[in-house]
């Protein structure tokens, strides 16, 4: 069972940036897909970014141009960089992977995911 530890929440005001990350407990490199997602309060979950295993990176149209997702696989770690944070940011990020091909799901699909993290708290002040 692979580990997921995020970390880099906080609370920061609009027009502010953070750095989470997400270490895994296994060697990640050649991961068929690993990202983020977000949940708020009385929504549903969304996928945020993706990295897969050509590095190909994607984005919801809600983060494009602010939010850079990457992936140190020597340090078996992925980083989400967010800059010029919005409110509606607001959210419990969280990290997943997924080792393996896996078919039929795209990348913000929670399904395609076996590995999660626990979450990290993310808040942005107006």
């Amino acid at each position: 069972q692979v580990q997921l530890v995020e970390s880099g929440g906080d609370s920061v005001q609009a027009g502010g940036s953070l750095r989470l990350s997400c270490a895994a407990s296994d060697d990640t490199y050649g991961y068929y897909f690993m990202g983020w997602f977000r949940q708020s309060p009385g929504k549903e979950r969304e996928g945020v970014a993706s990295i897969n295993s050509r590095t190909t990176t994607t984005y919801a149209e809600s983060v494009k141009g602010r939010f850079t997702v990457s992936h140190d696989a020597a340090k078996s770690t992925l980083y989400l960089e967010m800059r010029s944070l919005k409110p509606e940011d607001t959210a419990m990020y969280y990290c997943a992977a997924q080792k393996q091909f896996r078919f039929g799901y795209e990348w913000h699909d929670g399904r395609l995911y076996d590995y999660w993290g626990q979450g990290t708290q993310v808040a942005v002040s107006s």
